[in-house]
């Protein structure tokens, strides 16, 4: 399946919304967006994950690439993931506690609470 990646801006925040699935196929291209983001001065990235089919090891490993990218210049990584079967692969994997995950992109921008995605609440 094809991935889909569309930025845009949201108050300080850009958030690269994805669509389709995130594997050893796809994860590159995604890996390339992120690098680019981040090396055009970014600091605070939503990743916006309402779209996404499929998410497997590669597309984990990337995501954790780009959050300790954005650390690195004082910047931040955030989720949107308001499908519990994605959720699922975060806690089994502990990343749950590794990503600020969100429920929605309004949440993500406006500091509202990740505990709510994590609990699924």
């Amino acid at each position: 399946m094809e991935l889909s990646l569309a930025t845009r801006s949201v108050s300080d925040h850009v958030v690269l919304e994805i669509g389709g699935e995130i594997d050893v196929y796809t994860a590159p291209r995604l890996r390339e967006r992120l690098i680019e983001l981040v090396g055009a001065g970014e600091k605070q990235v939503v990743v916006d994950l309402g779209r996404v089919d499929f998410l497997d090891s590669t597309g984990l490993g990337v995501l954790v690439g780009a959050h300790r990218r954005l650390r690195a210049s004082d910047g931040a990584l955030s989720l949107v993931c308001p499908h519990e079967r994605l959720l699922k692969i975060f806690r089994i994997t502990g990343l749950d506690s590794v990503f600020e995950i969100h429920r929605s992109v309004e949440d993500a921008t406006t500091g509202g609470s990740a505990k709510t995605a994590r609990t699924g609440a």
